[in-house]
């Protein structure tokens, strides 16, 4: 028989709070326009995209997730000396380490948090908020912070004309509490590594950093291209409508409710053709309010989905108690998606 003792955590959790961060600078399409051939009415039919926001040097991923987790963190009602850990969604932290979840969890004024990153994509947030859930239930924590930020225009080349437009920079955060009432469904996550070649870094840090200078691609200015994102459009588009709308349906099943039981879907705000096409494969009544949140932000990849659910809120389209279905899906492929209710 085992001497380990087990510890009692809350029987359900649930979001309590919920805060954004978008950078100052609104980028318009003209501007996008400007390093590559195309456009306004281009990238609006292919992306649904008008606007997006760029950070500035002082709109560090530390700096944004430290203002949208401290408005989270006052929407939840608690002070953060109760947050018991931080977890940080981000591809675009440069440092390997440390992680900048404990930098995070410090300025916060959190009580020793327990603090990591991971790194799972526009996945991201799917993927700490199942984390969260389970530190809730397994008592380790009682409160977790959950962030997903980017400053994806670091990782954009301007003068590729298939994803210069995309991307955006923010933060998005949530605090997940202990609940007595089921309010986060079941995760249904997974990844299809075999497809990873169809959104990827253009050069890996190792390559870059020891590559003769006199070798590397330069772009238009006679500058060095810097590592970026890149993806095959058409492949990317295919798996996200089609898989995708498959792995939605199955997180509706796993909570045991229907199209119709939902209020609002919030899916990963990488293309309002996606978006759309997922709406009408799900065959969503009208009633369902749906996040377009990618029109004026942009792609932020792990801060997108709290991002638009932030903002959904804010403008009263969806209201506190809503059930929503939020997916995410992207680099890897990987893709986690969950029924909850609203904050």
């Amino acid at each position: 028989m085992s001497k380990i003792k087990a510890r009692k955590g809350s029987p359900y959790a649930r979001i309590l709070g919920v805060g954004g961060y978008r950078p100052v600078r609104v980028v318009p399409n003209e501007v996008i326009l400007e390093r590559i051939e195309s456009s306004d009415e281009w990238i609006r039919s292919r992306s649904g995209i008008e606007t997006r926001h760029w950070a500035n040097d002082e709109e560090t991923v530390a700096a944004m997730s430290i203002e949208a987790s401290g408005k989270a963190i006052a929407d939840a009602g608690i002070t953060a000396e109760q947050i018991g850990a931080v977890v940080v969604s981000t591809v675009s932290h440069f440092a390997q380490t440390p992680a900048i979840a404990t930098e995070i969890a410090d300025k916060l004024g959190t009580a020793k948090a327990a603090a990591f990153d991971i790194s799972a994509g526009c996945a991201g947030f799917g993927y700490g908020l199942t984390l969260a859930k389970g530190m809730i239930v397994e008592g380790s924590a009682e409160y977790v912070l959950v962030i997903g930020v980017e400053r994806l225009s670091d990782l954009t080349d301007l003068e590729d004309r298939a994803t210069a437009f995309l991307f955006g920079d923010g933060a998005g955060a949530v605090v997940v509490g202990p609940s007595q009432e089921p309010h986060i469904g079941p995760t249904v996550w997974g990844s299809e590594g075999d497809k990873s070649h169809t959104i990827k870094q253009t050069v890996s840090w190792d390559a870059f950093r020891s590559a003769d200078v006199s070798q590397l691609p330069l772009d238009s200015r006679g500058e060095v291209k810097f590592p970026a994102i890149t993806q095959e459009g058409q492949a990317v588009f295919r798996w996200a409508v089609f898989e995708m709308a498959k792995v939605a349906k199955e997180a509706l099943e796993a909570a045991g409710l229907t199209a119709e039981d939902l209020d609002v879907f919030i899916p990963h705000q990488a293309n309002e053709r996606i978006i759309d096409s997922m709406v009408k494969t799900l065959k969503l009544p009208e009633h369902v309010t749906v996040a377009r949140d990618v029109r004026t932000t942009g792609n932020t990849s792990a801060a997108s989905i709290p991002l638009a659910m932030e903002r959904l809120l804010a403008t009263g389209e969806a209201k506190s108690g809503d059930t929503a279905l939020v997916i995410g899906f992207g680099a890897g492929l990987v893709y986690a998606a969950t029924v909850v209710t609203l904050p």
